[in-house]
Parts: C-alpha cells; sequence; structure tokens
C-alpha cells in the first residue's frame, strides 16, 4: 500500500524532507515539522532554502510542533497519517539514556493519537541506542534506549528493522549534535518500523452447553483455555498453516494408501471406559483439563452469543472416573455448579479416545488409512514447546496379523519420507540447516516416538522435538484377524517447524498479519511482524501448605492463565526449609514475553500482583 500521508518530526535544516519528497509519488502528501519557532531558524540558511523548496513542491511546514504532543498540533480531520518520521531524537546535549527513553515513550504515546489504524511509525537511531539483537554490536539493556519497550507504551510492535540508508535520500545532512549545528556518524545506524498492535483483551471464560442424549448440561471453559475452542482452524474455509500442513501429509499419503478420512463428531467418551487412552500413554488421563457438567434446563437450544458456546461438536469427552490427580475446581466453577451433584467431564486430551470407535465400526476397511484430525487440550508445564492446546491428527492402518512386520515399515518409510521432504521445503539456498526424521523405540518396547532434530529455528538453535507417536495393538472384536497401527502427530509443532515459526502461541494469534504470510500452495519462511519483544523478569516465593499437595502443573497453568499466555519460562530456583517451624518455602522466576502485542512492564506487574492472589486462593499456598 502506497502511503498517502506522511508527517515528519523533529527535523532539524529540513534537508530530509527535501530529500525524501524528491522520491514520493505525486499523490502523496508531506507534512515536515520541527520544534523550533520560525523566527529560531532565521539564520540557518541552509534550513531556510531547504523550507522553501518544500513550500514551493506543495508541502507543508509547521514550527514549533511538540513531538510527544501531536495531537495538539493538529485538528482531528486533519490527522491519521500513513507514516511517521523521527531522525534520531536526542533530547540534546548531554542527556543520557534515561532522558532518552522518556523522550521515546511520549514520542510513541503521542503517534496513537494521530496515526492512521494500518500507518507505521518510522524511527531512525545511532548504532546501539535501540538494544535490539539487530545492533552490531549490542549494548546491554540498561544500557540502551530500550525502543521496543517504550514503544510498548504506545501500543506498538517492532515489525522491520534495517540500514539507515543515506545513499536513499541523496542531499541530506544530520545535524543537531548537542543541540550544535554539527553532524554526527550514522555509521551503522538502524532504522526501526513500528505498528500498531492488538490490544490485550480482558476476555472472560464462557459457559458452554452440550447435549448428551436427551438432555443439555453446561460448563465454565478452563481459564487458560479461553480464545482457544473453536477456533476451526482445521476448517473447510480456514488458510491456516495447521490446515495447509494438514491437508499435504494427507495427500502424500493418499499416493500410497487408500483414505477414509473421518469426522471428529464423536464428542463422548464412552462412560466410565479410560482403558483406550491408557492402553496408549498411560499418563495421559492425568493431563486431561477436568470439568463439571451442571444440568441446564433452559428453553433455548442454541447458544446465546457473549454467554454460551454450543459445544456439540467434538471438543468434550465425557467420563465419570474419579481421578486422584485431577486438578482442583476454582472457586468460579464451584459457583456455578451450585447444590446439586454433577458428573465430571474432561476435555479430550488425544485423537487417541476415538479409536477404538474406528476400528469397531463395521465400516472399517481394513488395509485403508483412517484419518481423524482435531484439536486436543493437555494441562502441561510451560516450555517454548509445550502447548495446552493443539491440533493432533490420527492415522489408524488395519492390516493382516501375517503382514504385521511388513505394512508396519511400509507406513513408517512412507511417512518418513514425506515428513523429511516437508521440513526441507524452506531452506534457505546454500543453507546449511537441516531437519532430519527419526522413529525412536522407547525402552518399554511399545511404541516408537517421532523425533525431529530440526536447526529451522536458526543455525546455533539445533531441537530434538517429539512431534508424534506410533503403536500397534490386535484389539478389535470384530476384525479378530487383524493387527492396527496408530500413528499421532503434533500439526502445530509441525508447522513451526516447516515454517520456522519459533513460538507455538504465534498460531493462536487473532492478528490479521499472521495469516499474510501464507501464500495458497505454497510453503516459504515465516516473517514475523513483531521483533525483539522485550522480557521481563519476576520472582515469587511462598510458603506451602503442609496439608495440600503443591501441584507445580497446576501452578504453571494458574501462570497461563491470569499472565494471558504471556509467562514463557518458569524456572525452579530454590527450596527453603524453616529451620524452627520446619515449613518449607519455594522460589520461582517467571519470565514474560509476547510474541504478538505490545507487553508493557506495568502491565506486567500488575499480572504478577494478580498471580500472587490466585495461587493464595486456588493453590493454598502463602505468598511471601
Amino acid at each position: 500500500m502506497v502511503p498517502r500521508r506522511l508527517l515528519l518530526v523533529g527535523e532539524g535544516n529540513f534537508s530530509f524532507a527535501v530529500a525524501l519528497g524528491e522520491t514520493l509519488d505525486p499523490n502523496t502528501s508531506l507534512t515536515a515539522t520541527c520544534p523550533q519557532r520560525s523566527a529560531d531558524l532565521a539564520r540557518d540558511l541552509v534550513a531556510r532554502e531547504n523550507i522553501q523548496r518544500l513550500r514551493e513542491r506543495g508541502n507543508e511546514v509547521r514550527f514549533g510542533v511538540d513531538c510527544t504532543h501531536l495531537a495538539d498540533a493538529f485538528e482531528p480531520q486533519d490527522r491519521e497519517f500513513d507514516r511517521i518520521y523521527f531522525n534520531f531524537p536526542h533530547c540534546g546535549r548531554k542527556a543520557g539514556v534515561a532522558k532518552n527513553r522518556e523522550l521515546l515513550a511520549k514520542f510513541f504515546r503521542s503517534c496513537a493519537d494521530v496515526l492512521a489504524e494500518d500507518g507505521e511509525v518510522h524511527v531512525a537511531l545511532c548504532r546501539g541506542q535501540g538494544g535490539t539483537p539487530a545492533d552490531k554490536p549490542m549494548r546491554e539493556w540498561h544500557n540502551s534506549w530500550q525502543v521496543v519497550a517504550m514503544a510498548a507504551l504506545g501500543g506498538f510492535i517492532l515489525s522491520d528493522v534495517h540500514p539507515f540508508n543515506c545513499e536513499a535520500v541523496p542531499g541530506y545532512r544530520c545535524t543537531g549534535y548537542r543541540s550544535q549545528d554539527k553532524s554526527f556518524h550514522i555509521e551503522g545506524a538502524l532504522n526501526h518500523i513500528f505498528t500498531r498492535s492488538l490490544p490485550f483483551e480482558s476476555l472472560q471464560p464462557r459457559i458452554s452447553r452440550i447435549k448428551l442424549g436427551d438432555q443439555w448440561f453446561s460448563f465454565l471453559e478452563p481459564e487458560v483455555l479461553v480464545g482457544k475452542l473453536n477456533r476451526g482452524f482445521l476448517e473447510a474455509p480456514s488458510c491456516h498453516p495447521i490446515k495447509t500442513i494438514n491437508e499435504k501429509l494427507i495427500a502424500e499419503l493418499g499416493k500410497a494408501f487408500p483414505l477414509k478420512r473421518l469426522k471428529c463428531s464423536s464428542p463422548l467418551l464412552p462412560q466410565g471406559d479410560a482403558s483406550v487412552l491408557t492402553s496408549h500413554n498411560p499418563d495421559i488421563l492425568s493431563t486431561a483439563f477436568w470439568v463439571s457438567l451442571h444440568e441446564d434446563n433452559s428453553d433455548f437450544e442454541s447458544p446465546t452469543s457473549g454467554t454460551t458456546q454450543d459445544m456439540e461438536d467434538f471438543l468434550v469427552s465425557f467420563s465419570e472416573l474419579s481421578l486422584p490427580n485431577s486438578p482442583r475446581r476454582d472457586s468460579k466453577e464451584e459457583a456455578h455448579e451450585g447444590t446439586h451433584g454433577q458428573a465430571k467431564a474432561c476435555l479430550r486430551p488425544s485423537l487417541l479416545v476415538h479409536s477404538q470407535a474406528v476400528i469397531q465400526a463395521p465400516d472399517f476397511l481394513p488395509g485403508s488409512l483412517h484419518i481423524l484430525s482435531g484439536p486436543v487440550f493437555q494441562r502441561c508445564c510451560i516450555s517454548p514447546f509445550t502447548m495446552p492446546a493443539f491440533h493432533e491428527t490420527l492415522y489408524i492402518l488395519g492390516f493382516n496379523k501375517n503382514l504385521k512386520d511388513s505394512c508396519l515399515q511400509s507406513l513408517l518409510d512412507h511417512l518418513k519420507g514425506i515428513l523429511n521432504n516437508l521440513l526441507t521445503q524452506t531452506w534457505l539456498e546454500g543453507s546449511e540447516w537441516s531437519s532430519s526424521v527419526e522413529f525412536v523405540f522407547q525402552p518399554t518396547g511399545k511404541r516408537y516416538m517421532i523425533t525431529v532434530k530440526s536447526q529451522n529455528f536458526g543455525p546455533d538453535c539445533v531441537k530434538d522435538l517429539i512431534i508424534g507417536s506410533v503403536t500397534t495393538s490386535a484389539t478389535s472384536v470384530i476384525h479378530k484377524d487383524q493387527c492396527f497401527v496408530y500413528v499421532s502427530m503434533n500439526l502445530d509443532l509441525l508447522a513451526m517447524l516447516v515454517w520456522g515459526i519459533s513460538d507455538w502461541r504465534m498460531l493462536w494469534t487473532s492478528d490479521s498479519r499472521f495469516l499474510k504470510n501464507f501464500a495458497p500452495g505454497k510453503i516459504e519462511p515465516f516473517k514475523s511482524y513483531s521483533l525483539y519483544p522485550p522480557y521481563y523478569v519476576h520472582d515469587i516465593s511462598f510458603w506451602l501448605d503442609e496439608k495440600k499437595r503443591f501441584d507445580e502443573v497446576e501452578f504453571h497453568t494458574l501462570a497461563r492463565a491470569v499472565s494471558q499466555d504471556t509467562v514463557i519460562s518458569i524456572q525452579f530456583l530454590s527450596r527453603f526449609q524453616h529451620p524452627k517451624t520446619e515449613q518449607v518455602s519455594l522460589c520461582y522466576r517467571l519470565t514474560y514475553q509476547t510474541c504478538d502485542k505490545a507487553l508493557t512492564q506495568q502491565q506486567v506487574a500488575s499480572m504478577q500482583s494478580q498471580l500472587r492472589k490466585e495461587i493464595q486462593q486456588r493453590l493454598h499456598v502463602t505468598p511471601r
């Protein structure tokens, strides 16, 4: 999109405005401003000459414009600039980094008042001032201007950064060294391009409804999954990379096997039957999100917008199992429950819950690859490659027991070839990056783990990631002569590897700029629109309740929910036992960082304060 209205602030001698104006489209308007009064520039012959040239071209020149109060300089109808430039900002003379940070913060807040919704803010800084990894060398954070953190105060994210090229604006002469008519060094200077961030929304858990037989039930969705239910990434109109990778896998497998695609329309785990899951993974049920179902006798049969959500489609697995390790219901859930007894249910932790229903079906076709794909939900600790919600694909193949070894090996060979081919599609020419797929047999001898050794996140970032598993069984009442193989894969992790997306949270963003990276039918390296987001570190310590077992996974889950997924790391620091009372205290270090939004130090402090309150109420610990 060609910018139509440009605003330049902090101009010195207006040489940049003149040089930039010569490169512009005739339909683009330029407004150049400076903080000085017109009379202050009377003796600056270069500035006066440049001002005259600007006006002769029809450009507007304004004096006495404070870049920290731009709304005061422009009437509402004269705002909505497509691009704002601020080259080499400085408070003047020997102002330190703190003063210049304050200038940047006020400038970005001011830009928010006069910038178009899809506009850009361009800030040129001398080498090292910005404090981002783009600076060579990079300054220590405390000694930099922390430009990305200052921009966040105005609701902006860094979307691009590149060298400041004087040759692109011939005639530009930088002045203002220590508030004098002297030039300064701009070798290694960088132009930082900022765009608006989506705001943090105060999303509340919704009450969802599901029909079991003839009875409607309702439940409160877990807080940590707010914004992750019913996103439709795999549905027909979606162009999400998770759908793209799923369709590519299915298309390639279809060249080697007859396919039968199944819809995940069976929402319920058979009452009291956990053997389906535990036979594949004994620990899977302890990772499930458990909720309470409440009889719902309301008259309507469809959800009310903004308050309820119809969950008839495959999201909930019903069970009356009582697990000793199932998470404690929070106060909101208890309030919703009232005084009546309710059944327990869990959000589906794996598509393997449907495997028995598939192979027991009368129309199951041995020799055909049966395919299910859908979202699953698991409680887990915070780490870069574990996620509470992701999309899984499940392949089920039945074959004669006598052909077990050959059929299994054929499937594994085809799958390995397909995955290796997908993982090499985003390599750059001449790149030394590599990825390889291995099927690692577990020591128990019951299943293979599908492991990827990848450098797709950078040459210095080698990861061994488990993206799925392969198990075999011979448990079908109908097909007694058959053996079955089940292949489950995490599509989210696979998409991250294929496109080089370093943060799983990016897959769940609501920012429309994310999907613009993905052209239909093409796989090209992902380019983030939010670069070098700042991170903030806070420690938290608390006394344990001797009568309550501390659930560390629940602590991580609570941190996810309170921080809206901005906590990216929780590091255990220390354990202390009081010598007299013998009471135990734990200390953790939390790191906050976003991948797609502006996050400020003040927001993080508020989240940390809220987390202290929540762990005391829900985990029965006493913050220190």
